[in-house]
């Protein structure tokens, strides 16, 4: 009987050894912070991956993640400057940077969200009031809206610093109109299309009718130019024929030559024909040599 007392005793020590032993310890992941609270305060805190030793039954351990978190805000409204109202659906990146000053401030990652959602959406109304809604719906480049982000981040981390928090990015994934706003707005958008396809038109009617004008004006002048050069050539041609006629008859003899053959040519073309009656001088040339002299 006092053996087996012995022996019931002996495992009992055993397991109050173990689970003492157990409580005395705990372990450090690479991805977590470790803190000791003790009485609701934190008394040191490592964030070195190991095995570490604590007062048992006083002390406990709190955990939190050193990994960036995404927070996934739930879609809230925001007034521009021109009071028209938006919806926003954004997310912020954040981390843990100073786990002692976080459990102090906020406790719990819940906590820290919805610390996080209060901050964003105060960021994200002030930033958007200074903006009109045609500055934050338009067709320009994406990335020009990087600075709308990065100011809201700024702001963001500002805040979050004094609960141990670090924003790395805040980025919204995009701008809802509401029901009422979109009619209208496609209306300005289409409005504003419509005013641009129309000065591409006019401008480049404008192009087109200069390009004519030019056109016009380079054939008047080849026309002209062309006019000129004719004339010049046929008068040069007139004057070249009346040299070689000059030439040909510079003699009395070549002169009465060339009237003979042009009145005989004469009366070969009165002659044409049936009855024709042909009335000659009877001293003239021609006379003379119808009647053989």
């Amino acid at each position: 009987m006092k053996n087996k007392k012995g022996l019931i005793i002996a495992g009992a020590v055993v397991v109050l050894a173990l689970v003492i032993i157990g409580s005395c310890c705990y372990t450090v992941q690479e991805n977590e912070y470790a803190c000791v609270v003790r009485f609701s305060k934190i008394i040191s805190t490592t964030d070195t991956a190991g095995l570490y030793i604590k007062v048992p039954f006083i002390d406990s351990i709190k955990t939190f993640p050193k990994a960036i978190m995404l927070y996934d805000i739930p879609p809230s409204e925001v007034l521009t400057s021109d009071k028209q109202n938006m919806t926003v659906d954004s997310y912020l990146l954040w981390q843990i940077d100073d786990p002692l000053l976080f459990y102090q401030a906020l406790g719990n990652i819940s906590v820290a969200e919805q610390r996080l959602d209060a901050l964003t959406y105060n960021a994200l109304k002030n930033v958007m009031g200074t903006l009109a809604q045609k500055d934050i719906i338009n067709e320009d480049d994406a990335s020009e809206r990087n600075d709308i982000y990065a100011g809201i981040a700024t702001d963001v981390a500002k805040q979050a610093i004094n609960y141990g928090i670090s924003v790395v990015d805040v980025k919204i994934k995009r701008f809802d109109l509401p029901e009422a706003n979109e009619q209208a707005v496609y209306s300005r958008m289409i409005s504003e299309r419509t005013q641009i396809a129309e000065k591409y038109t006019a401008d480049g009617e404008y192009e087109a009718s200069l390009i004519r004008n030019d056109v016009d004006k380079q054939v008047n002048i080849i026309v002209s130019n062309a006019k000129a050069e004719a004339a010049k050539i046929e008068a040069e041609g007139e004057a070249e024929y009346m040299k070689m006629l000059a030439q040909a008859y510079n003699t009395d003899e070549k002169r009465d030559f060339y009237k003979f053959i042009l009145s005989l040519d004469a009366i070969e073309a009165a002659l044409d024909g049936n009855e024709k009656t042909v009335i000659l001088d009877a001293d003239s040339a021609l006379g003379k040599i119808i009647k053989g002299e």
